[in-house]
């Protein structure tokens, strides 16, 4: 069972950043993509980790948001990729004065449910 989070960061950027943070993790991390959505597959031993299963993070560029969305096995898991996400696009959003994170847990994707 996975726990989610996802977070909608407004910004006028957001495919921007989506773009760019895949091809960042695109050097070491399997990065899904289609048309402007990024799906990065962190494994469950990223870093020297040990946690029970991949995670999964979503990045969704919609009008004016940037729809973060990770999928973890264990809620350590979960907590350490909000602050990878969050300094990651702080990294490339430098111009802008603090985007806003509001994460908010989800239910889980039945598996084989679409987007």
């Amino acid at each position: 069972m996975s726990i989610v989070s996802q977070a909608r960061v407004p910004t006028p950027h957001a495919r921007k950043y989506a773009l760019q943070l895949g091809r960042h993790w695109q050097h070491n991390l399997a990065v899904e993509e289609s048309g402007d959505m990024r799906r990065i597959t962190f494994p469950r031993d990223a870093r020297g980790a040990a946690w029970s299963g991949e995670a999964l993070v979503t990045l969704q560029p919609e009008d004016g948001i940037l729809l973060c969305r990770i999928e973890a096995s264990e809620p350590g898991q979960l907590e350490g990729l909000k602050g990878a996400v969050e300094r990651h696009v702080a990294r490339f959003a430098f111009r802008e004065d603090g985007l806003s994170y509001q994460w908010e847990d989800v239910a889980p994707r039945e598996p084989g449910a679409s987007e």
